[in-house]
């Protein structure tokens, strides 16, 4: 391709909006244009990128047993009415409506509509296993996009969907596909992790999420260097303290603490740590009934583990904690108290700890469980985020943490979609049974943000050579003044194109300083420059300089070819 014949527009500064490392690059490489709040317009050196991961996923989803499909954009409300999720899915799905007034919706995700064909097309156990899958734009309304394409409303997303006559039968899907992302994130040249994860909207039991490694990543994810054990922090286990909790030592005390609200101002100024701080966080249930949460101060609680225990709950405001406390926030605490309270392992294992007065300006030091204050050990519960040197639930080592961008998800759906759609098939007796499903899901356009972020410099994108737009770059020094450059050019771009290895010529007759930003800014794994200085060496010579390389080589210009295709297969 050339430059001339192809669109490229490089910018030297992304807007200050593009909070991102690959929000900005993606933006001045000229990959993608905003068109409005979380809509981006693919570009063509963009869509280079995009096209090249989804012909990884497509190979590897066809070699893993996938059939593919390709289902409508737009969904009509009763499917959706139907499983339920019209109203619990929130404002994050568009909802339309047609000239007759039918309800509508631009699909964010496609159980619904997978599931009708599979009650429609599937009666006889004898048509299972059968995995269907799609490449297609979905769209979710966020209340903040951010991010460009990491976070945008429009994306790009493949999704798989599985059936079966039996749980058996989708574990071994759910592990062929488990494999099959591995190597989808490995052939791209992504540093990955896959990690047990909770449900979430979509339902059902077994789920793993599958992140990019990178500091800017959402989701915690917590994991065991000597193990194999991983999770997202959401779903990581707290284990229980092995110790046994010590005895009182001093008589509980009243001590005033004017204007001390937080864990980390009480313990600052009782001179104790947030570990000898007990933290209680009060929090209302679907049923509207008051119960506290107590953890050890210097942890958090995991909302999604409180979720489980107490089911859909919110925060108590501070009328209500006034009401059922007779306090303020930030001197609530269990001490002589009847509300309903929850504990955290840790919290239950501490002793001599300080804690809230339940009186405004006043906390308690020295206060313990079963002489200050009742412990009922059937309340007693892993309420807590992870932290680093926590022991692995494996029991095989501590964890540690890091940061990752999720980009693909797997679910275990079992029968969820398939007994609220009344999809049922025949068995080998001929009695009728629910279709076992499984969900599986890559966000597509999000690799190509999250790869970014894992593969870029001060000069611009490093992506690996499987996602580069091109692979190799042309870079003449004055194409249009000395007829050497242009015939070694020219020959060279043919070679290069005959050895089916993507070829960029820029062949605009800019300053070379002005080819090199633009060629690094967009990432091209690798660059040769052809100028009369090298060509008129006794052995004709180019530049070569890989996109990582902090120094160029000089390479005969007889043998560059041959060097391109040894090097880009390394």
């Amino acid at each position: 391709m050339r430059v001339s014949q192809f669109f490229i527009s490089t910018q030297k500064e992304a807007p200050s909006e593009a909070e991102l490392v690959s929000h900005r690059l993606m933006l001045r490489a000229g990959y993608i244009k905003k068109l409005a709040s979380g809509l981006y317009t693919w570009m063509p050196l963009g869509l280079r990128v995009l096209r090249k991961v989804e012909a990884v996923v497509r190979e590897e989803m066809n070699n893993g047993g996938g059939i593919e499909l390709l289902m409508p954009a737009i969904q009509p409300a009763e499917l959706w009415q139907e499983t339920g999720r019209w109203e619990v899915f929130g404002p994050q799905m568009l909802k339309i409506k047609d000239r007759h007034d039918n309800l509508f919706c631009f699909g964010p995700t496609h159980e619904e509509v997978i599931t009708d064909i599979a009650r429609r097309e599937i009666k006889s156990y004898r048509q299972l296993p059968v995995n269907f899958y799609q490449i297609q734009t979905k769209f979710r309304d966020e209340v903040r996009p951010r991010f460009g394409v990491m976070r945008a409303r429009e994306f790009v997303m493949k999704d798989a969907y599985s059936f079966h006559a039996s749980f058996s039968s989708l574990e071994q899907t759910y592990q062929v596909m488990y494999d099959t992302y591995s190597r989808i994130f490995t052939r791209l040249g992504l540093q990955f992790r896959a990690v047990a994860a909770d449900t979430g909207a979509i339902g059902g039991s077994g789920s793993h999420e599958f992140h990019v490694l990178a500091d800017s990543g959402e989701d915690g994810l917590a994991f065991c260097p000597t193990s194999n054990y991983a999770a997202n922090v959401e779903l990581a286990e707290a284990i229980a303290p092995n110790v046994l909790r010590a005895s009182a030592s001093e008589k509980l005390q009243k001590v005033i603490t004017p204007g001390q609200k937080s864990i980390e101002s009480v313990a600052t100024f009782l001179n104790v740590t947030p570990q000898q701080v007990l933290k209680a966080i009060a929090v209302m249930d679907a049923g509207d009934n008051f119960t506290l949460l107590l953890l050890r101060g210097d942890h958090m609680l995991n909302e999604i583990k409180a979720t489980k225990i107490l089911g859909e709950f919110r925060f108590a405001s501070d009328d209500e904690i006034h009401q059922n406390m007779g306090c303020r926030t930030g001197y609530i605490g269990p001490v002589n108290t009847i509300v309903r309270i929850l504990t955290d392992h840790a919290a239950a294992a501490m002793s001599n700890f300080v804690c809230g007065a339940n009186d405004d300006g006043f906390h308690y030091t020295h206060a313990n469980f079963g002489r200050d204050i009742s412990l009922d050990e059937t309340n007693v519960y892993d309420l807590r985020n992870v932290v680093a040197g926590d022991p692995s639930p494996d029991r095989k080592g501590t964890l540690e943490l890091c940061r990752g961008i999720e980009v693909g998800h797997i679910f275990q759906l079992r029968t969820k979609y398939s007994e609220t759609l009344n999809a049922n098939y025949l068995d080998e007796n001929g009695k009728s049974q629910f279709i076992e499903m499984g969900c599986y899901g890559i966000g597509v356009s999000r690799i190509v943000a999250a790869a970014i972020e894992q593969n870029y410099d001060e000069r611009g994108i490093t992506l690996p050579a499987t996602m580069a737009p091109f692979q190799v770059a042309l870079a003449p020094i004055g194409i249009n003044k000395s007829e050497a450059v242009r015939l070694a050019t020219e020959q060279l771009y043919t070679d290069i194109g005959a050895a089916g290895i993507e070829v960029l010529l820029d062949d605009r007759n800019e300053r070379p300083g002005v080819m090199f930003a633009d060629l690094e800014l967009i990432g091209i794994p690798h660059r040769i420059v052809i100028g009369d200085r090298g060509l008129s060496q006794e052995v004709p010579m180019v530049e070569y300089k890989g996109r990582r390389d902090e120094e160029a080589q000089q390479i005969p210009l007889q043998d560059i070819v041959k060097f391109i295709q040894l090097t880009s297969l390394q």
